[in-house]
Order: structure tokens, then C-alpha cells, then sequence
């Protein structure tokens, strides 16, 4: 008995659809409407699970996360748009249930910084280095030091 060639378009397809089927834990969760559903999991995967916290609320099992995901699809339910969607839960949660947040001063100086401090640390380095001078000074007493131990050597 032969088995057919399987094509890896359509393991690809049928592996697709299971894992959407699979994505909510309850199909009672799900929108029935499809375009909302898709539009509510586009919006999970950019708002972070709050107890995994390098995980979206699209792919935690936290019960936050069920949580958080009802709390999407009631909004998407309600017809507000994405951005009022991500107020609602920053004003909630605070920026950092954002998995992208948006972009602020205050971010760039935390994501800017350290590159400022390298870049400055290493301008200071080559600062110093190209001011610095063949000997080194020495103090009176250091100077006398030094020339009564070449007399004793010379003679």
C-alpha cells in the first residue's frame, strides 16, 4: 500500500488551523464574530502577560492572562478602537503591560542612555590618552631624589 506525498503547504495549512482552533481556552471565549476575534488577538499579542511577563496575554495560560484576554474582546465587543483598547489598559496596568510601548522621551533616555555613558566613557579614554605626555611630572622632592641617586651612580 502506498501513502500519498503530503504536501508541506497543507500540513502547514492544517497545522494553522489547529492552532487557531487551540489559541482560546474556552471556544466560549472567542468573538463570533471573526474579524473581531482576529482584530482581539492582534491586539493580545502587544499587551504583556503581567505574571509571565515575557510572555503576551495571546500565548500565557496565566489566569491574569485569561483575564486580560476577556477584558480585550469585551472592548473589541464594544466597538473601541485598538488605541482606546491600549489607554484603557496602560491607565489600568501602567506602559509596562505593553509589550511595544510608545515612544517618549523618558523612553528614549532609558533606551538611549547606556549607549550615551559608553560613548562618552570611551571619548574620555581617548581624550586622556592623547593629552597624556611622555614622563611623568615630579614632585620637588621627588626630583632631588632622583638626581642624588644618578650622582651616587656616577660616581
Amino acid at each position: 500500500m502506498r501513502w500519498p506525498k503530503a504536501r508541506p503547504g497543507a500540513l502547514a495549512a492544517v497545522a494553522a488551523g489547529v492552532l487557531c482552533l487551540a489559541a482560546a481556552s474556552d471556544p466560549a471565549d472567542r468573538l463570533p464574530d471573526p474579524a473581531q476575534e482576529a482584530r482581539a488577538r492582534h491586539i493580545m499579542q502587544d499587551v504583556r502577560c503581567l505574571v509571565c511577563q515575557n510572555e503576551s496575554i495571546d500565548d500565557s495560560e496565566a489566569e491574569l492572562a485569561g483575564d486580560l484576554r476577556r477584558t480585550v474582546r469585551e472592548q473589541v465587543a464594544a466597538g473601541r478602537s485598538d488605541q482606546d483598547i491600549k489607554r484603557y489598559l496602560v491607565d489600568r496596568y501602567g506602559e509596562f503591560v505593553l509589550l511595544t510601548p510608545a515612544f517618549s522621551w523618558m523612553n528614549l533616555i532609558l533606551w538611549g542612555g547606556p549607549f550615551a555613558v559608553v560613548i562618552l566613557g570611551a571619548g574620555v579614554l581617548v581624550f586622556r590618552l592623547r593629552n597624556r605626555t611622555g614622563e611623568a611630572e615630579l614632585s620637588p622632592e621627588e626630583a632631588r631624589r632622583v638626581r642624588a641617586l644618578s650622582e651616587t651612580d656616577a660616581a
